[in-house]
């Protein structure tokens, strides 16, 4: 018990251990907040990776409907309900 209490009582142990706890709890970069941050960082960088194969598919898919005019007329009649001069659109809306 006598041996704990002189460790205890000495100065760099207790510097240290003030200071270890400074960095732990109290500093504005904590452990807390390293983790939090961290946990941050990986998050968004998944979500990069998904953006980045949502524009390379979207470039796809442009890239093939500007290259077929066909296609390109589908797009626009389904998307934008365009239609020809001679043609009768209904649109059916479900409830």
């Amino acid at each position: 018990m006598k041996r704990f209490f002189k460790l205890t009582t000495n100065f760099y142990f207790l510097a240290g251990a003030f200071f270890l706890c400074w960095m732990i709890f109290i500093d504005s970069n904590n452990l807390v907040n390293q983790f939090k941050l961290s946990r941050k960082l990986s998050e968004l960088e998944d979500r990069k990776e998904y953006y980045l194969e949502r524009k390379e598919k979207i470039k796809a898919e442009r890239e093939e409907l500007m290259s077929n005019p066909e296609l390109m007329e589908k797009f626009a009649r389904e998307k934008y309900l365009m239609k020809k001069e001679s043609e009768d659109l209904y649109v059916i809306v479900k409830k």
